[in-house]
């Protein structure tokens, strides 16, 4: 059942038409991953199906009695209000027709059948398994959240009205790992229709069951998540290309023919004169491909082998611990990803590491001729009076990435800011423009260090794609903090994790590999502690008696270790013999692999090298694992 339709939807601003004779239908159950570049108008088009904006033509068509929840990339929610005071506004026009009943105004009994039917009676205690269900605290000042906890807050605004349709603008941007993870849950398990923008891939291949691209002022739908879309996309734009030099080809041949004059004016031609009309027509509307970023970076002087040593470092502020017992060496040309919820102490960790925050206790070595550069995920380098052209270069028209000279015109334009542009303000920007000309100032200054703190977020997938194969590239040492499973995936050559517990607060530990390594290693740590802790049990059961089944248990834990043991059969006896070789041959293997994925510059030489050792080294563990199994069950 179709619940939204637009139709012939048009918008423009100035002379660039954002939406262009558009049509877009939603269909009850489905959940659709809005795409494209920056500024193509994604959030536009949104606030037009949740009924906040008008197209400048077209219509907008909704099933009757159709609930629209609409949730916009920076929550518009009132500091003074507590948790359970904001989610309630989103139950006010409920609460209206309940005041209109209790002040006796209008029709009673009209007004009584559509609050029931709006479950309006039970509205507190709505609010109430809402707060529960996100995990919010009702009694706090919306003032005193994070960024990602009003993001939570907005979307129990968004879930407490029940909505049919819930239209969503960025929801994952400033979440953490966990709370995407939420998401992805509490949206797989929603009931109703979901349109989400968002720029996270794992996230849409997670959630979407159709992918929706707004490209050059179209929509096209690709069925399935965005993987099945990267496939579907190739294989359009391939034929699209193919289409357009056919018709550019005709289009040429004819323009040849009509300057020869005589004959194109004679009555027969009358036809292909129209027609040439039309292909320039055509020619015309046609609206090409944005072009795409161009990045390159200068990775300077190179620094020392090592870039930074720790040792047993620990850190806290009053009585919050942040780092504790942490020792890692940090090699030139690694890409180290920082991952932990917001607050556990990722900055504090990164100042530590790069010598900018002392210890507590425990020791720091930095390596030598280090030259840093710093993406600021709170853009406190943005000068939003100046030019984007100052900015990039003050004082200069002309700047110089490794012995290349180029103008900043030109060098912007790579960045996707045409010339006309370059003397405008950096506030006439949008957020994801904004990220995109941090990075242009970033790339034009020399650094073997890169320190990236949140760079993903605004950032179009096709800016993105760019990014990770510009790191990859780089042979420099990267520092990561991001959420962003795939981007993480695709750039780090190991992952620094916070896993604190109550009784250690500030653990940290270091694993190789992106986020899906990091979750298999700490997975398999998990299931060995759940292995030995259940090897333990029995012998605990022999010291206690304090149950009838407690003791049950010890006597048969009691007649079974009385009993002799079983003899091992001539096979079992040569496996057995044979294990301790076996587990010395992969223990020496495993090592001689993990020391040649040390070199962090193997990723940048031979990454196809790198994900075989990575491979075999994920291989290796599972073998050692069973073979560890199978000497301690026959050695018993």
């Amino acid at each position: 059942m179709t619940c939204l339709t637009l139709t012939n939807a048009h918008l423009a601003y100035g002379h660039y038409p954002m939406l262009d004779g558009t049509d877009f239908s939603l269909q009850a159950g489905e959940r659709v991953g809005l795409i494209g570049r920056n500024g193509t108008g994604k959030s536009s088009l949104l606030r037009i199906l949740a009924g906040l904006d008008q197209p400048d033509d077209g219509t907008l068509q909704q099933q009757q009695g159709l609930a629209v929840a609409y949730v916009p990339q920076e929550p518009d929610l009132d500091d003074d209000a507590t948790v359970f005071e904001a989610v309630q506004a989103g139950l006010a026009p409920v609460l209206d027709l309940i005041a209109q009943y209790e002040t006796g105004k209008g029709d009673l009994d009209a007004l009584q059948t559509e609050i029931e039917a709006r479950d309006g009676w039970q509205w507190q205690q709505r609010v109430e398994w809402t707060l529960h269900k996100l995990g919010l605290d009702g009694t706090a000042r919306v003032a005193t959240l994070s960024g990602g906890t009003r993001k939570r807050v907005a979307l129990a605004q968004a879930l407490v009205a029940q909505p049919d349709v819930l239209l969503l603008d960025e929801p994952t941007n400033h979440l953490d790992l966990d709370a995407i993870l939420w998401l992805q849950d509490l949206l797989l398990g929603f009931a109703g229709a979901v349109v989400v923008i968002t720029h996270d891939r794992a996230f849409l291949d997670a959630v979407s069951t159709r992918i929706v691209e707004l490209d050059r002022g179209q929509l096209r739908s690709y069925p399935g998540n965005f993987s099945q879309y990267q496939a579907l996309k190739e294989e359009q734009l391939a034929q699209e290309a193919v289409l357009n030099a056919r018709a550019d080809k005709l289009l040429a041949q004819e323009e040849v023919w009509i300057r020869k004059g005589v004959e194109a004016r004679r009555t027969r031609a009358v036809a292909r004169i129209e027609r040439l009309k039309d292909l320039r027509q055509q020619r015309a509307q046609r609206r090409d491909a944005v072009g795409r970023v161009r990045m390159d970076v200068d990775s300077g002087a190179a620094s020392g082998k090592i870039v930074a040593e720790l040792e047993d470092v620990r850190k806290a502020f009053g009585e919050r611990v942040v780092v504790d017992g942490f020792s890692a060496t940090l090699l030139r040309g690694d890409k180290i990803g920082l991952i932990g919820p917001n607050g556990a102490g990722k900055t504090t960790l990164l100042k530590l590491m790069l010598g900018e925050l002392p210890p507590d206790s425990g020791r720091v070595r930095l390596g030598a001729n280090l030259q840093i550069a710093y993406f600021d995920q709170m853009r406190a380098a943005l000068d939003l009076d100046a030019t984007l052209e100052d900015f990039i270069s003050p004082g200069s028209e002309w700047i110089e990435i490794g012995k290349q000279r180029q103008h900043v015109k030109s060098y912007l334009g790579d960045f996707l800011f045409s010339p006309a542009r370059a003397n405008s303000p950096v506030r006439s920007l949008s957020g994801g423009e904004r990220n995109r000309l941090l990075l242009a100032r970033l790339f034009a200054r020399p650094a073997n260090v890169l320190v990236l703190d949140e760079p993903t977020n605004d950032l179009d997938i096709d800016t993105l794609e760019l990014l990770e194969d510009l790191l990859q590239r780089y042979d420099g040492t990267v520092f990561l903090v991001s959420h962003d499973r795939a981007f993480l995936d695709n750039v780090v050559t190991s992952t620094i994790v916070w896993e604190g517990t109550p009784e250690q607060p500030g653990l940290w530990r270091e694993y190789e590999g992106g986020v899906q390594d990091w979750l298999l290693q700490s997975q398999r740590m998990r299931d060995l502690q759940k292995g030995m802790q259940a090897a333990a049990a029995p012998k605990k059961d022999k010291t206690k008696a304090a149950s009838s089944d407690q003791q049950a248990s010890a006597v048969h834990a009691a007649d079974s270790a009385a009993q002799p043991k079983r003899k091992l059969s001539y096979k079992e006896q040569r496996e057995l013999d044979a294990l301790p070789a076996l587990i010395d041959t992969l223990e020496k293997e495993q090592a001689a692999l993990q020391a040649e994925l040390a070199d962090g510059t193997l990723y940048t030489r031979d990454a196809q090298r790198a994900a075989e050792l990575h491979k075999r080294d994920a291989e290796i563990e599972e073998a050692l694992m069973q073979a560890l199994e199978r000497w301690e069950a026959l050695g018993a």
